[in-house]
């Protein structure tokens, strides 16, 4: 059974940095895909950024400059640096996975999220 479980989040001040991690285990042939999305309070959710195949990133516009996504592909691992933080920033940040098995099969993993807030 694969399990997708984000770290990192919680209280930081406007300007201020997190880093948040999320790992992939169990079952796993290959990770096609890795991303981070966020959800505000009354907010639709929104793609942050991922990474496609092994390489191929996307940084959405409200945190260009500012987020850095990264992967470690021996740790099934993903990472989220945000910097510059600001208030507009604060929600639920969920890591999604597109995994698949030995079979070949695809199959999409969420996280059950990391609470991020930006604050004063």
């Amino acid at each position: 059974q694969v399990q997708v479980v984000e770290s990192g989040g919680g209280l930081v001040q406007p300007g201020g940095s997190l880093r948040l991690s999320c790992a992939a285990s169990g079952t796993i042939f290959s990770i096609v895909t890795m991303g981070w999305y966020r959800q505000a309070s009354g907010e639709q959710r929104e793609l942050v950024a991922s990474i496609i195949g092994s390489s191929s990133q996307h940084v959405a516009d409200s945190v260009k400059g500012r987020f850095t996504i990264s992967r470690d592909n021996a740790k099934n691992t993903v990472y989220l640096q945000m910097n510059s933080l600001k208030p507009e920033d604060t929600a639920v940040y969920y890591c999604n996975a597109v995994i698949q098995n030995s079979n070949s099969r695809l199959s999409n993993y969420w996280g059950q999220g990391t609470q991020v807030t930006v604050s004063s």
